[in-house]
C-alpha cells in the first residue's frame, strides 16, 4: 500500500506542482492521477483504510498526498468515499496535533 501511495499518488500528484508543466503535461497528468483515485475510490467503498480497516502509515502517508489535491486543481467531489476517507482521517487527534503543530490548522 505505501508503494502505491508513493508510485502511483505522489509521484503523479506531486509533478502537478512543477511550475515548468505545460498545461497538456497537466492535463495529462490529472486524467493518469483520475484513474488511480477512481481505484481508491472503489477500495475505500469496502474498507475504512488504505489497507484495510486498521489505520496505517500507509493512511498518513495518503492523506498528506491526497491533500494536496486541493491545491492542483483536483476537486475530490468525484470521489466520495476519498472525500469521506479525508474527513475520517484528518478527524484522528494526532492528525489535528500534527495540523496544528504545522500551522496548518487552527
Amino acid at each position: 500500500t505505501l508503494n502505491f501511495v508513493a508510485s502511483e499518488l505522489h509521484k503523479g500528484i506531486g509533478g502537478l506542482f512543477n511550475p515548468a508543466m505545460p498545461d497538456e503535461g497537466k492535463a495529462a497528468i490529472k486524467n493518469r492521477v483520475g484513474i488511480r483515485l477512481d481505484y481508491v475510490n472503489d477500495l475505500l467503498g469496502k474498507q475504512q483504510y488504505m489497507g484495510g480497516n486498521s489505520f496505517s502509515a500507509a493512511d498518513a502517508y495518503a492523506f498528506t498526498v491526497i491533500g494536496w489535491t486541493a491545491h492542483v486543481g483536483i476537486d475530490l467531489a468525484k470521489w466520495p468515499n476519498i472525500a469521506a476517507y479525508m474527513g475520517r482521517v484528518g478527524a484522528r487527534p494526532a492528525v489535528q496535533a500534527a495540523l496544528k503543530a504545522e500551522g496548518l490548522v487552527k
